[in-house]
């Protein structure tokens, strides 16, 4: 019995998925645990194993739109199992909601020969030797009904060649005509009792070709990007927040002379023994996990009746991807040394570029953190990431001139942005938690050995 391939719930938030790959083609056979598909979440891009063995049938004419948990993408049927598929997808449908780690449930063991609608079924060998013969398999009839067969397409084929052998055509007119693939039916039509000529034939092929010419083409310089899943739910997010939370931002300039030589420390020591550098993220993610417990209600989040103060301090740091931007969790961050947190935000960032994140790791976050420095930016406005109350913005580091010690001096300069909802938190908290920050920032020796 033919396994129902669908689209599977990959995460306690997931609703729809797109379907952007197929690793098995249309009639290839597949492995139990080998890849099959692709499927694009609200999050990620994430690789569907096949749950059983045998030959993969895809749903034809698959709408690119996303497709609601447990809609039938295709079967995956025994070696020689006739598989009945339609020509063109259903109306979307989820059948019962699948399992959180199956692609496939049964399918059902009397599948109509005909769905409701009168759509007309055909097999995939159908398909196929029908383009192969030139003939539209949804022109052939099967007595009694049914699906349509290789040996009805078959039978369709030698009708239509006993046929055009009865019309009157020149022998020039039959070539011409087989090779440019024109039915000799429809001339004898419209030449009833008349003998087809070469003429016919070219009169045929030049209306042809005047149909099928394409309009001129308008001249254009834009380009048309289309809207993946991630970029619609960033969009959709993003505007939730900007229009449910009451944000207000607060910037300032932190000394981190402190933070670069502490750094360069590290990665003198940790380099010559092979191991993992921090980056300045991984060291603004310690610190400001340490910062959080001493100012909890940055770690909160808000709904309508009460706000819920987290105990634990999972950070999302943004990470930016061709896909777009996604925000990985790195959990209980004030319990981890800064090493730990650097091989965990590496192998984050990793799996984020290589679209290889799984649910679990984009879910959980109490706080975020986006660092822009990179990209020679200073102060900005982050927007909040739901049902988060704050997020971090962190700018370049840049030598300024500085009073240090009573003299004007080259120090070493970061912008820091503290975005916040006042639904949340008031502005003194979120000014003394920002200030935390930048004093952790100017002198790493309050934090580093706690």
């Amino acid at each position: 019995m033919a396994y129902e391939v669908v689209v599977p719930r990959l995460g306690l938030t997931m609703e729809e998925g797109r379907i952007v790959e197929w690793y098995k083609q249309d009639g290839e056979t597949v492995e139990a645990g080998e890849l099959l598909f692709a499927v694009e979440t609200d999050k990620a891009v994430l690789d569907v194993e096949a749950p059983v063995s045998g030959v993969v049938y895809h749903l034809p004419d698959l709408p690119s739109d996303p497709l609601p948990i447990g809609t039938v993408i295709g079967y995956i049927a025994e070696p020689g199992e006739e598989v009945l598929l339609p020509q063109a997808t259903p109306a979307v449908t989820p059948t019962s909601p699948p399992t959180e780690t199956s692609a496939s449930t049964p399918a059902a063991a009397n599948t109509p020969a005909v769905p409701p609608g009168g759509r007309k079924l055909s097999s995939p060998a159908a398909r196929r030797r029908a383009k192969e013969l030139g003939i539209d398999w949804r022109t052939v009839e099967r007595p009694g009904g049914g699906p349509i067969l290789v040996a009805h397409v078959e039978q369709a084929a030698q009708a239509r060649e006993s046929a055009a052998a009865r019309i009157k055509a020149s022998p020039v007119a039959r070539r011409l005509a087989e090779e440019a693939n024109i039915d000799l039916a429809e001339l004898a039509a419209q030449k009833p009792g008349g003998r087809i000529q070469r003429e016919d034939v070219e009169a045929a092929i030049a209306a042809r070709r005047a149909t099928a010419a394409p309009p001129p083409a308008t001249p254009t310089t834009d380009e048309a990007i289309p809207v993946t899943q991630i970029r619609r739910v960033i969009a959709q997010r993003m505007a939730e927040s900007a229009h449910t939370t009451a944000a207000v931002t607060l910037t300032t300039e932190a000394d981190a002379t402190e933070l670069v030589a502490l750094r360069e420390q590290l990665k003198a020591t940790l380099s010559s023994q092979g191991m993992i550098v921090p980056t300045y993220n991984d060291l603004i993610t310690r610190l400001t996990g340490l910062a959080l417990q001493e100012h909890p209600t940055l770690n909160a989040h808000w709904s309508e009746d009460e706000i819920l103060i987290r105990n634990d301090v999972h950070i999302a740091v943004a990470v930016d991807t061709e896909a777009g931007l996604l925000v990985p969790v790195i959990r209980d961050v004030a319990a981890k040394s800064i090493q730990q947190i650097a091989e965990e935000s590496r192998a984050l960032a990793e799996k984020a570029r290589a679209r290889q994140l799984n649910p679990d790791d984009l879910q959980g976050g109490t706080f975020t953190i986006t660092n822009l420095g990179m990209y020679g930016v200073d102060a900005f406005t982050p927007i909040i990431n739901l049902p988060q109350c704050a997020i971090l913005g962190v700018g370049r580091i840049i030598s300024k001139p500085a009073v240090w010690n009573n003299q004007i001096v080259p120090r070493k300069m970061m912008a820091l942005s503290l975005t916040f909802d006042h639904r949340v938190v008031d502005g003194g908290p979120a000014a003394r938690f920002l200030n935390t920050i930048r004093e952790y920032v100017e002198q790493p020796y309050l934090w580093l050995t706690r």
